[in-house]
């Protein structure tokens, strides 16, 4: 499935490190020298999620990831009001604690996209400085975000009950729904996202980290105004037949911004750092190549 060879699970928790965040446990890793390169996960996993690309970014750059609140390895408080607005601060909060206080450069993958384009409006807002951002499948737009039925069912009444039954079986057949038809995951790669998914009981809070979908409507307007605006150099690297957030949100993506660059990965779902990692590093490097080329503004 992928020329990158990539980390276990268990050496890659054995290479993490944590410090407290609002008295909460947050697992984080960093490796490598050069700019800083921070790597946002998604929607259910975990920043081992990248773990095919760590090494061959880490060559390059300084990689630094965490477990966000509520997933992974981190804390999973039971009664949490989960944000993303929250997972931002993290994102900060860590970098801080790193002493990273110049420009960052940003890689986010679904939920985590939506942190970065939180990241984007608090760069126009002069609140932190980013260098560049590149967004894995993501709903970067609500109109455009179509939820498997999962997720709809985790957002209603039913929510609580749901994830206390949900299972690696029924993370498999998701997974099988929303990966690429030839790159679905191998069975030792579902078994470690569901060991990341189960991991401190985690399905108990599933319906309550869910409620991001409702919040990004709710910060649609600031946050695609500020990618509207922003200076800050973009692409979209895109699993094309994901069909949560495939080749119709990059068709909606090149409609709202101006001088859009986005690459279409065809036969790819919606995880393409696992499913193409090395399609996805050829792209990401280019855009980085790009970026270092570029007149200073």
């Amino acid at each position: 499935m992928s020329s990158l060879p990539g980390i276990a699970l268990a050496d890659w928790r054995a290479q993490g490190r944590e410090f407290d965040f609002a008295g909460h446990a947050i697992r984080y890793w960093t490796a490598g020298q050069g700019e800083p390169l921070l790597l946002i996960h998604g929607f259910p996993t975990a920043s081992w999620d990248w773990h095919r690309l760590w090494q061959p970014l880490a060559a390059k750059y300084r990689v630094i990831a965490c477990d966000m609140l509520g997933f992974g390895y981190s804390a999973k408080p039971r009664g949490h009001a989960y944000s993303l607005i929250e997972q931002a601060d993290l994102q900060q909060a860590l970098l801080a604690h790193l002493g990273v206080d110049g420009p960052v450069h940003v890689l986010a993958h679904d939920y985590g996209d939506s942190v970065a384009q939180e990241l984007i409006a608090r760069h126009q807002e002069g609140r932190l400085q980013l260098a560049s951002c590149v967004f894995l499948n993501g709903g970067l737009f609500p109109e455009t975000h179509y939820p498997v039925l999962t997720q709809k069912l985790l957002l209603s009444p039913l929510g609580p009950l749901l994830g206390r039954l949900f299972s690696r079986a029924k993370l498999k057949t998701n997974f099988d729904r929303v990966f690429g038809p030839q790159t679905p995951p191998g069975e030792d790669e579902l078994d470690a996202f569901w060991a990341l998914i189960a991991h401190n009981d985690g399905p108990k809070v599933m319906h309550r980290l869910i409620r991001y979908i409702p919040e990004r409507q709710l910060n649609r307007e600031r946050w695609v105004t500020a990618m509207q605006r922003t200076e800050v150099p973009m692409r979209v690297i895109d699993g094309a037949v994901d069909p949560i957030s495939g080749a119709h949100m990059v068709r909606r993506y090149r409609e709202l911004i101006e001088r859009p660059d986005t690459v279409l990965l065809p036969a790819i779902g919606h995880y393409p750092q696992t499913e193409a990692p090395a399609q996805v590093l050829e792209h990401y490097l280019d855009f980085r190549d790009g970026v270092a080329a570029a007149p200073a503004a």
